[in-house]
C-alpha cells in the first residue's frame, strides 16, 4: 500500500464526512466576513472628515479592487495543486508550485502596480472622481499600491494552506491584518502623539501596513508548513497562465452580469436603484456561506482526486453539496422570515413599492445559488477550470440577453432583473451539477471512472 493510499484512508472525512466539513468550512466563513467588516470600520472613519474623503475612499478602494481581482487565480490554482499534491503525500512538488505562484504573482503585480502608478490620474478621473475629490483619491491609490505585492502573497498563501486543509491559519493572518488595519486607521487617518493626521492618505497608508504584516507572517508559516524552492519549471508557470486565463475568463464575465444588471436597475430610476442596493449586498452576504463550503470541496476534492480515488472525491462533493443545499435552505427561510424588518430597516419608503417582489425573488434563488457555488469548489478542485469558464460565459450571455429584453418603463421591470440574475445563476447550478452527475462530457469525477 502506497504512503499516499494509507494516509488518504485514515482521513477523517472518511469517518465523520459533516463534523470535518463543518470544522474545515467555519473558520473560512469567519475569515470572509472579517474583510467587509473592517470595510465598514474605514468608511466609517473616514466618513468623519467629510463627504468629500469619503467620496474618495470609494473611488480609490474601488479601483484597488477591480485591479486585484485579476490575482485571485493565483490563490485558486494554489490551492488545488497543493491539495492534490497533498493527496499524492508529495510536499516537494507543493513547495515548486507554490514558489512558482509566489514568484509569478510578485512580477505581475509589480508591473501593475507600476502601471497604475503612473496612470492614477487617469484611473481617477475615469471613475467620475474631480476637484478635491480626485487628488484625494489619488494619493490614497498610490500609498495602498505599495502594499500591492503583499496582498498577493496572502492570496497565495491562504490558498496553500487552505489546500493543506489548513483552515485556521488563514483566519487568523485575516484577523490580525484586520485589526491592525483597524488599529492603524486610527492612528494614521486622525493623528496621535508625533504622528500627524494623514486623513484619506493614512487609511491607504495603514492598509498596505497592515497588508506587509501579514505578508510576513504568511511567508514564515508557508516556509515552515511547505517551504519555498528554487526549482521552478517555467514549463508550470506556462501552465499556471492557461489557467489563469481561463480563471480570468471566467471572472470578468460572472463582474460583467453583475454590473449590467445594477446599471438595468440603475436606469429604471432611484426607487429601483436603492431596492438593488438592498437585495444585492444582502445577497453578497449570504453567498459568503455558499464560499465557504465551496472552499472546502475544493481542498478536499483535491486531496483525494490527487491521491487517486476519484471514489472519495466523489463523496466529498455529493456531502457538500448537501450542506451547502441545506444552507441555502436556511437562507431562504430568514430571508423571507426577516422581510418586514429588512423593508423597515434598510428600504426606503419610496423604494418598498419595487421592493418586495424583487426581494421574494432573490430569496427564493438561495438554494441555487448555494449550488452553483459549492459546484464551482468541487470542479476547482479537480482542476476543471475551461468548463468552469465556459459555462460561466453562457451563463452570463443568456442574462445579458435577458436583461436587454426587459421594458424598463413597464409594470414589475425591476423584479425582471432579479428574474434574470436567477436565470444566470440557475444556467451555472444546472451545468455545475450535471457536470458531477452524470458528469457530462469529459467530466473527472465521472461515475465509471470512480477508483
Amino acid at each position: 500500500m502506497s504512503k499516499a493510499k494509507s494516509g488518504f484512508e485514515r482521513h477523517p472525512f472518511l469517518h465523520r464526512p459533516s463534523r470535518t466539513i463543518v470544522a474545515l468550512s467555519l473558520p473560512i466563513l469567519l475569515s470572509l466576513i472579517a474583510e467587509p467588516l473592517t470595510g465598514l470600520v474605514d468608511t466609517g472613519f473616514v466618513s468623519r472628515l467629510g463627504a468629500e474623503p469619503l467620496a474618495a475612499l470609494g473611488v480609490g478602494a474601488g479601483a484597488l479592487s477591480s485591479a486585484l481581482w485579476i490575482f485571485y487565480f493565483l490563490g485558486i490554482a494554489t490551492q488545488t495543486e497543493v491539495a492534490q499534491t497533498f493527496g499524492r503525500g508529495d510536499l516537494a512538488r507543493a513547495s515548486q508550485s507554490l514558489s512558482l505562484a509566489l514568484l509569478i504573482g510578485a512580477v505581475i503585480s509589480l508591473l501593475l502596480s507600476g502601471l497604475l502608478y503612473a496612470g492614477v490620474d487617469l484611473v481617477s478621473a475615469a471613475l467620475g472622481a474631480q476637484g478635491a475629490v480626485h487628488d484625494l483619491a489619488t494619493e490614497y491609490i498610490r500609498l495602498r499600491l505599495l502594499g500591492a505585492p503583499a496582498v498577493i502573497v496572502v492570496i497565495i498563501g491562504f490558498g496553500a494552506l487552505r489546500g493543506m486543509q489548513d483552515m485556521r491559519t488563514p483566519l487568523w493572518i485575516a484577523l490580525g491584518i484586520n485589526l491592525a488595519n483597524i488599529v492603524l486607521d486610527y492612528v494614521l487617518i486622525f493623528g496621535w502623539g508625533a504622528i500627524p493626521a494623514l486623513g484619506v492618505a493614512g487609511a491607504g497608508l495603514a492598509s498596505s501596513l497592515s497588508q506587509w504584516l501579514g505578508a510576513i507572517w504568511m511567508l514564515w508559516e508557508l516556509r515552515r508548513r511547505i517551504g519555498l524552492s528554487g526549482d521552478i519549471s517555467w514549463r508550470d508557470g506556462r501552465k499556471l497562465l492557461r489557467v489563469g486565463r481561463d480563471l480570468i475568463l471566467r471572472s470578468a464575465s460572472l463582474t460583467i452580469f453583475v454590473l449590467f444588471a445594477t446599471r438595468v436597475a440603475t436606469q429604471m430610476g432611484a426607487e429601483a436603484d436603492a431596492a438593488h442596493q438592498v437585495i444585492r449586498q444582502v445577497w453578497f452576504f449570504t453567498a459568503l456561506i455558499s464560499e465557504a463550503f465551496a472552499t472546502t470541496a475544493q481542498s478536499l476534492v483535491g486531496y483525494f482526486f490527487g491521491s487517486g480515488s476519484k471514489e472519495y472525491a466523489r463523496r466529498v462533493a455529493i456531502s457538500t453539496a448537501r450542506w451547502s443545499l441545506a444552507s441555502g435552505f436556511a437562507m431562504l427561510a430568514i430571508m423571507l422570515g426577516t422581510t418586514p424588518i429588512v423593508q423597515t430597516a434598510l428600504v426606503p419608503e419610496d423604494a418598498t413599492a419595487v421592493f418586495y417582489a424583487a426581494w421574494i425573488i432573490a430569496s427564493l434563488s438561495q438554494p441555487l445559488s448555494a449550488l452553483a457555488f459549492v459546484t464551482d469548489g468541487i470542479h476547482w478542485g479537480t482542476g476543471d477550470y475551461r468548463f468552469l469558464r465556459n459555462a460561466m460565459i453562457l451563463a452570463t450571455v443568456c442574462g445579458l440577453l435577458g436583461l436587454q429584453l426587459i421594458a424598463s418603463d413597464k409594470p414589475g421591470a425591476f423584479s425582471g432583473v432579479w428574474l434574470m440574475t436567477v436565470l444566470w445563476i440557475s444556467i451555472r447550478a444546472f451545468w455545475g451539477v450535471a457536470r458531477l452527475y452524470p458528469g457530462i462530457g469529459d467530466s473527472p469525477l465521472k461515475a465509471r471512472g470512480a477508483s
